[in-house]
């Protein structure tokens, strides 16, 4: 038995009036899925005095937004990220989404709702998904034993003078202004309870996703190949990456895919009101069974001026396929096209 699972990046439903608007175009696709998985990077809560731009939190209406995420037939969100905060938005938004029927998971009143697993049906595969998130507020927003939040990785940040010739492109140092190694790595101990966590849920589920909420502007750190490799060494069948809004490349480790980074999948408006422009995203479409990922691809997506999320013909994204399969090449990824789609060969991937 082969379900048919697909996975998105960053949902921001800010700015919607109308909720047959921002996933009309998308619908078809969606409906021949089995279940389909978004990061949703926005609270269903409207804050009773206002809020302003520039203050952290997106808010979206409650009312159009549940209907928006119904209607397109999204079944299951992860939480975990660094725009749902406040503890009246985090309560309210996931109330909102039990009224709908939505699973979700990586928020919630203590850090054990907030780790708690979403598990749904897919199909007759029982698929498993945790969410976590490094990017987030040092204060008030990580789940605690007893108050809400979000569930969190911490990463942390070191800077290394580069003594050594450690890659081709850094200079020697013999020079003034030479710019230190920026190094990465996630806190032993909340790797080690998100690993708990994905052994846990592997023997309650079929199929498990780790779904992270990471990374700065286009590059992949350290710490989030760290973090994938450990969700895998622990049990994940896949990995997905979201949050800094672009498009990542692609690893296969021990024979299992990692996507970096989906980018947005639709976003209007970002932070102090900004309105996000004609970005591209990638929608992961996966067949998987109780033995794991049997085949993995993804489309490209843009956003147009209507606020619609669009499926990209692959003709007129070969500029982005080129810079996707270069950047993921040193992983020893193998990126093949099929129509719109570019499938990931799952026995490709450097030897370690």
């Amino acid at each position: 038995m082969t379900a048919k699972l697909i996975l998105t990046g960053d949902v921001n439903l800010m700015n919607v009036s109308d909720p047959e608007v921002p996933f009309r175009r998308v619908r078809p696709a969606f409906q021949a899925a089995d279940l389909v998985f978004s990061n949703l990077e926005c609270c269903l809560y409207e804050p009773p005095n206002g809020h302003s731009v520039d203050n952290e939190g997106f808010y979206v209406a409650p009312s159009v937004a549940q209907a928006a995420l119904t209607q397109a037939g999204i079944r299951a969100v992860g939480l975990a990220n660094n725009v749902n905060y406040g503890e009246a938005a985090i309560m309210n938004s996931v109330s909102r989404l039990d009224q709908a029927g939505i699973a979700h998971t990586g928020a919630g009143a203590d850090l054990q709702a907030a780790r708690r697993p979403a598990i749904v049906d897919c199909g007759g595969v029982r698929a498993g998904f945790l969410q976590r998130t490094s990017v987030y507020w040092p204060t008030h927003h990580e789940a605690r034993a007893e108050s809400a939040g979000v569930a969190v990785i911490r990463g942390n940040t070191a800077y290394q003078l580069p003594m050594h010739k450690m890659r081709p492109e850094i200079p020697p140092m013999n020079r003034p202004g030479l710019p230190p190694v920026i190094l990465t790595w996630a806190e032993p101990s909340y790797l080690k309870s998100f690993q708990e966590d994905i052994a846990a849920l592997r023997e309650q589920a079929d199929f498990v996703v780790a779904s992270c909420h990471w990374g700065l502007k286009e590059d992949v750190l350290d710490y989030m190949t760290e973090i994938g490799h450990a969700a895998i060494d622990a049990g994940a069948d896949m990995v997905i990456g979201h949050g800094p809004h672009y498009s990542l490349p692609v690893e296969v480790y021990q024979g299992k895919p990692i996507f970096y980074g989906l980018g947005s999948f639709s976003f209007h408006t970002g932070h102090n009101g900004k309105k996000h422009g004609d970005w591209v995203g990638m929608m992961v479409r996966a067949g998987i069974g109780k033995n794991g990922v049997e085949q993995a691809s993804f489309q490209f997506v843009r956003h147009n001026d209507e606020n619609e999320t669009v499926l990209c013909p692959l003709a007129g994204e070969q500029a982005t396929l080129e810079k996707i399969r270069r950047r993921s090449a040193p992983f020893g990824t193998r990126l093949t096209e099929n129509g719109d789609e570019v499938c990931v060969d799952l026995g490709s991937g450097a030897r370690r």
